[in-house]
């Protein structure tokens, strides 16, 4: 299968997507009052990702036809090696396998570059989603999985990516950056439907915004009684017990 019928297979829109937790789950909704660590983002978003029902079974992925069976596996070298490939070779994977790339690296216990390559997925989603136009037929079904993904996902990574704000800002502004200096292919491509303008000069102001967004972050974060704020809720919700751990 060639790489540009690769990307249109994945993009054209898959069908029934569903998103919901699989089960009461520790890793998107803990309890409050619960100190168990959140180990596993246990969530689905058919038809790319369902995670293992069991402490010891694997979880259903569908994202890409080179990195499935790896995406699948409970050893850290797997992961790693599909997080090589990506590095290696990054235009045409999909933000849908990006984001998996993070579940997966943050099962194995890898959470600084699961929360990294969270960012990524969700930057270049963002990037894409101000060029082409993702309410169309062609994509509308993308942008509820990546939405399921973020809504479902995205309070795990931040969670933990919240223990240590220092390294949670380096990860944000690194992401921004390896999005910039990656630019996805499909986001060029004639047969998907994009917003009016030129695609280049709309991925450009997308790029600037995602960086405008992570500054004001960063200046937001820079008033220690933010902080302090921020760390306050955090124990009252028993975030640090459930998720800072080492």
């Amino acid at each position: 299968m060639s790489k540009l019928i690769l990307i249109l297979c994945f993009l054209a829109g898959a069908q029934n997507v569903r998103a919901q937790l699989l089960y009461p789950p520790k890793a998107t909704a803990p309890s409050r009052s619960s100190s168990e660590p959140v180990r596993k983002v246990d969530i689905y978003v058919t038809p790319y990702y369902e995670a293992a029902k069991s402490a010891d079974g694997q979880p259903t992925v569908a994202v890409h036809p080179q990195f499935d069976t790896l995406l699948r596996s409970s050893k850290q070298e797997d992961i790693l090696s599909v997080r090589n490939a990506v590095r290696a070779s990054p235009a045409t994977i999909t933000p849908m396998t990006l984001m998996v790339l993070a579940i997966r690296l943050y099962d194995v216990g890898l959470r600084d570059e699961s929360v990294f390559w969270f960012y990524i997925a969700k930057d270049r989603y963002l990037a894409l989603a101000q060029v082409l136009d993702v309410n169309s037929p062609e994509l509308a079904e993308v942008d509820a999985a990546m939405h399921a993904f973020f809504s479902l996902a995205g309070p795990v990574f931040n969670s933990y990516a919240f223990c240590d704000i220092g390294k949670q800002q380096e990860a944000l502004f690194a992401a921004v950056d390896w999005v910039e200096k990656n630019p996805y292919q499909a986001i060029f491509m004639q047969q998907l439907p994009a917003k009016p303008g030129n695609r280049e000069a709309n991925l450009k102001a997308a790029l600037a915004l995602l960086r405008s967004n992570a500054q004001k972050e960063k200046d937001y974060l820079a008033d220690p009684k933010t902080v302090q704020e921020i760390n306050s809720k955090r124990a009252q919700n028993n975030l640090p017990a459930q998720f800072c751990w080492k």
